[in-house]
């Protein structure tokens, strides 16, 4: 993809002001299929200004209408001992790259899929600045990470997006990826997913959409609604902000796929299955003080970090939202919210230990924390 023509835009701001009105109105709050009422919201952020302007279109990954058979095309070492595969995909009509960290001691180990945030870069900023390589390097788990889903809420769009492509993620990380890789891996089914902001929603939904498929679900700083308007205004701000155009998601609002994909409303499918949730305050934390010191421009990295405050404090506030949800079902899930934080990788990073904590009991390995 050329990444050239794309204007990164931080979300942060843009979703402070969607959720100060949609919190601060009440209009956040879904309404529970038996009838029980909600848990409040959590207190709305403050907005912090005015939206950043439109992003300059995207240019669309080119699709290649002769791949309609999914498969393996390269493996390619890496120096830093991660593996790539390149993986045609059927649905995409493309080569999609996926990084793959061994997992150390013997096999079969299990299968941990990560997925990243918006910006979807062909290598995840889980390997580029999550420090998810290092974290792994010791743990008895094989790790897949995808990238490429730039804006794509990794899920199966109803219309080709002139900015963003044909995206299939769901279909791709569900049916066209796993007998792959787990073949190379010589995996024994057990299997998780996590992932961060975006990714976050992503590894919930496909979690609930497809029970029984993961033993263990974890979702970091994320928002977990679709069909109300807070989680219509995230989801639209995520993938505007990429330069797509929602209604090529699931159609118009008034469409059931979004309620399809509301993890708040579909929640009861999750019964069974390992959940973890985290999120922060929105206070930085010295790692991010630290980030900010070092950047090559303090005052933008300054602007960036406030988008960053709200975006996070936002993502408690749905956090929240869920959490309350799983309780009034009775499904027990890992909760934990930090005293400060951002949306910020340093942060994220830092998540990483407490979210593979959770989730090894349930794939029933044991190893360095």
């Amino acid at each position: 993809m050329n990444r050239a023509t794309r204007r990164r835009v931080p979300l942060g701001v843009a979703v402070a002001a969607a959720l100060t009105l949609a919190i601060a109105s009440g209009t956040g709050v879904v309404a529970a299929p038996s009838g029980s009422p909600l848990p409040p919201p959590a207190p709305a952020p403050p907005a912090l200004g005015p939206a950043d302007p439109a992003p300059t279109p995207a240019t669309p990954p080119p699709i290649d209408p002769a791949m309609t058979r999914s498969g393996l095309v390269e493996r390619i070492a890496r120096s830093d001992g991660r593996e790539t595969l390149r993986i045609a995909s059927a649905g995409m009509r493309r080569v999609i790259s996926v990084d793959v960290l061994h997992g150390s001691g013997p096999g079969p180990r299990p299968v941990l899929y990560l997925l990243d945030g918006v910006d979807g870069d062909a290598t995840s900023a889980w390997l580029t600045k999550g420090g998810a390589a290092e974290f792994f390097a010791d743990k008895p788990v094989d790790v897949v990470v995808p990238g490429g889903g730039t804006g794509s809420m990794y899920s199966d769009w109803e219309r080709t997006d002139a900015a963003l492509g044909l995206n299939r993620w769901e279909t791709f990380l569900t049916e066209e990826l796993p007998p792959i890789v787990e073949s190379l891996l010589r995996s024994d089914g057990r299997r998780a997913v996590a992932g961060v902001s975006m990714g976050a929603q992503a590894a919930i939904m496909l979690a609930q959409r497809h029970p029984g498929m993961y033993r263990a679900v974890a979702g970091m700083s994320g928002c977990y609604s679709t069909a109300d308007p807070l989680g219509r205004a995230v989801t639209t701000i995520t993938v505007a902000s990429r330069g797509g155009d929602v209604q090529n998601l699931w159609g118009p609002p008034t469409s059931p796929e979004w309620a399809a994909h509301d993890s708040v409303l579909g929640a009861e499918t999750l019964r069974g299955t390992a959940v973890y949730l985290s999120a922060s305050p929105g206070l930085p934390t010295p790692a991010d003080l630290v980030a900010i010191a070092q950047a090559p421009s303090v005052p933008e990295a300054l602007a960036e970090a406030g988008g960053g405050a709200a975006l996070e404090a936002g993502s408690r506030a749905c956090t929240e939202l869920f959490a309350g949800r799983l309780v009034q079902l009775g499904i027990p899930a890992t909760v934990e919210y930090a005293p400060d934080g951002m949306h910020t990788w340093p942060d994220f990073a830092a998540q990483l230990p407490r979210t593979w904590a959770a989730l090894e009991p349930a794939l029933a390995v044991s190893g360095p924390s």
